[in-house]
């Protein structure tokens, strides 16, 4: 089976525990204000490629994933491609390799049921807690992710629960307190993580022509995000 990707990291250390083999896939149905990959949108674009030229790349690296590590399917956003994703999980498992997947959780259909079966954890961001906000600067509602990681609650797929930190949206105590109580919900969820904001993929925007949705709004001082992370931690095991 084939797919389309937009780029490989060989040695990544933030999508995943440990050392991981980062595919991002090509394509997102979604428009995130914050999103520092517009050159993944288009689902035409990217290269083609074979999972099992993809896992063959994966295993040169196994050495350096050590016992926590593996391969992690980011984007754009890996649930348009389902089943190419999940050929490229099932082979990771026949080398061995453990698996992780990136997502917004807003998708969807017998494909992405077949992906989950052959995760082995999931990075789900959960990028707003408030309604009027995800329909506004992501596309969706937040029942989507939120249906998405109950049925990972119900077939016990470990989750790392993700949000972007964004001044004036969603950098509030109350914000974070809301997206704990996401995480205790759920028990499925052992790790919360705070990301700062950045605004570095300001040129690619600019590259492309388009605006920057939040261009104009400021990054997160190291002191605010220190405060937060307290809330979070406060509020019990993160």
């Amino acid at each position: 089976m084939t797919g389309r990707i937009h780029s490989i990291q060989s040695l990544g250390t933030l999508d995943g525990p440990g050392v991981r083999f980062v595919v991002f896939l090509q394509g997102c149905s979604l428009r995130c204000g914050c999103c520092h990959n517009p050159d993944t949108w288009d689902c035409a674009a990217g290269t083609e490629t074979t999972a099992e030229e993809l896992v063959k790349k994966a295993v040169r690296y196994r050495e350096y994933f050590g016992k926590d590590g593996g391969v992690t399917l980011s984007g754009g956003e890996p649930l348009l491609q389902a089943a190419f994703a999940r050929e490229i999980f099932e082979r990771c498992h026949e080398a061995g390799l453990n698996t992780c997947l990136d997502t917004s959780g807003s998708v969807w259909n017998p494909d992405v049921e077949a992906l989950l079966s052959v995760t082995d954890r999931v990075l789900l961001d959960i990028k707003y807690t408030d309604d009027t906000l995800y329909r506004t600067h992501v596309g969706c509602s937040i029942e989507k992710p939120l249906a998405f990681l109950a049925y990972l609650d119900e077939k016990k797929i470990p989750v790392t629960l993700r949000q972007v930190i964004i001044p004036t949206l969603n950098d509030t105590e109350d914000g974070i307190r809301a997206l704990k109580a996401i995480a205790v919900r759920y028990p499925c969820v052992d790790r919360t993580e705070l990301l700062p904001f950045r605004k570095i993929c300001q040129v690619k925007y600019d590259k492309m022509g388009i605006r920057f949705p939040f261009g104009h709004l400021p990054e997160p001082s190291k002191e605010r995000m220190a405060e937060l992370e307290k809330v979070l931690r406060s509020a019990g095991n993160a």
